[in-house]
């Protein structure tokens, strides 16, 4: 068994058994992480603050700490993301640089997932490797199912002892085999049921059917004797679809990002006035004006004319809501994602982790992808698989933002008539 105690196990047990977690510079007692130079863990533990855990940074494939710390997140980057985790996304990064924490700190978009893990809240996480023990079993021995690696241990801290599953040898098939077992595939049969033939290859999911259904069932329930039925089918009328969408007003989400050329900061008078303002200074004149910080949901108005077959123009207008988070977007309610109807992405995949459908080419099939850059800028090999249409915006020449903003709107209105026609009011 190994002796030395794993940084990331302790840090969690200390986490929830609520043990005090102090810093230190020469061993003696810092007031601040950034003045210290080691954690210090009652009782008995210090660990420099660049020590590497077994957390994996994103696009990193090594296994081992040990050998490679780059690859790793420190402890003092895990720590800083548990100590912040209610401050906003722009807080916490402004105070992990403050803290010396240039580079190397925890994304926003997962630090919610590493408070979890070391609260306790979830058993594993998918980028801490597993933890390797050393074996002391002599040649020869019988394998055991299973090593133990021993945390020492804290008080309070309920289990210290983290069971690892043993390395298996790799299985070599046989040729041999191999060529007998696809000559048996050759000439099997596959067997169907009724209910392998209904539920087909693919997954349905008729949850929003069912969801939209729930309330009028129980209407239906609670009706007393002799009272009218409403009748199911009146849902069909076209009428009442009309006046239940008028509620349903489509949602655009954007790029939660600050070098993003779109953000809450100037979507507004983007979409609204069709004007292009630097989000650097949209925000300077926010603040200016008093408006420190900007609004989670951002309505968006604009006038939209309609042509009838008869020749007939009428004028509408038309609302919209802007966010740039799901925390935001879980406001609308459970059906909020039916919603959505155009995703701006900056071609960061890191954008859709949090979202309904976090795979781009599953998300572009359920929203339009709108890929935002400038006009000069030379093609993303990232998206081109992705099923997003371009929007570039020129660096220097703004009367030209009219055109790209009407091409913006013309390409979401056909859209949404073809894919979420009931968010189309007319």
């Amino acid at each position: 068994m190994s002796s030395t105690p794993d940084p990331l196990l302790v840090l969690q047990q200390a986490i929830k058994s609520q043990t005090p977690i102090t810093y230190s510079r020469d061993s003696e007692p810092c007031p601040s992480l950034l003045s210290g130079t080691h954690l210090v863990i009652s009782p008995g533990y210090s660990f420099q603050k660049s020590t590497p855990t077994r957390y994996q940074k994103p696009g990193t494939s090594s296994n081992d700490p040990s050998s490679n710390p780059q690859d790793f997140f420190s402890i003092e980057a895990v720590y800083l993301a548990w100590l912040l985790r209610d401050a906003p996304g722009a807080e916490y990064m402004k105070q992990a640089r403050e803290s010396g924490l240039a580079v190397g700190f925890v994304s926003v978009t997962e630090r919610k997932s590493v408070v979890d893990w070391l609260e306790g809240k979830i058993p594993d996480h998918e980028r801490i490797v597993p933890l390797v023990v050393e074996s002391t079993t002599p040649p020869g021995s019988p394998q055991r199912s299973g090593a133990t690696a021993a945390l020492p241990s804290i008080p309070g801290a309920g289990l210290t002892e983290t069971t690892i599953s043993p390395s298996k040898r790799r299985y070599v098939s046989d040729a041999q085999d191999v060529e007998v077992v696809k000559k048996i595939k050759q000439n099997e049969v596959e067997l169907r049921d009724r209910n392998t033939v209904l539920r087909g290859t693919k997954a349905n999911n008729f949850s929003a059917i069912r969801t939209a259904y729930t309330e009028k069932l129980k209407k239906l329930r609670d009706n007393k004797p002799g009272a009218p039925v409403p009748s199911v089918a009146s849902s069909s009328d076209p009428k009442a679809a009309l006046k239940k969408s008028r509620t349903m007003y489509p949602i655009i989400m954007i790029s939660s990002s600050p070098t993003a050329l779109i953000t809450m900061h100037n979507v507004k008078r983007f979409l609204s006035e069709s004007i292009f303002e630097p989000s650097q200074e949209a925000r300077a004149r926010a603040a200016a004006d008093g408006n420190t910080r900007p609004e989670d949901l951002i309505p968006i108005y604009r006038k939209r004319t309609h042509i009838d077959p008869s020749g007939r123009e009428t004028e509408t207008q038309a609302r919209y809501f802007v966010v740039d988070s799901v925390e935001a977007l879980g406001k609308f309610g459970a059906d909020a994602w039916d919603r959505v109807v155009c995703v701006m992405t900056t071609g960061q995949a890191w954008q859709f982790r949090p979202y309904k459908w976090n795979e781009p080419r599953q998300l572009f099939h359920h929203v339009k992808g709108i890929y935002v850059s400038w006009s000069n800028d030379p093609p993303n090999t990232k998206i081109k698989d992705w099923n997003v249409t371009e929007l570039k915006i020129d660096p220097h020449r703004r009367h030209v933002d009219k055109s790209v903003v009407a091409h913006f709107w013309k390409t979401l209105d056909t859209w949404t008539m073809s894919n979420k026609p009931w968010l189309m009011k007319a």
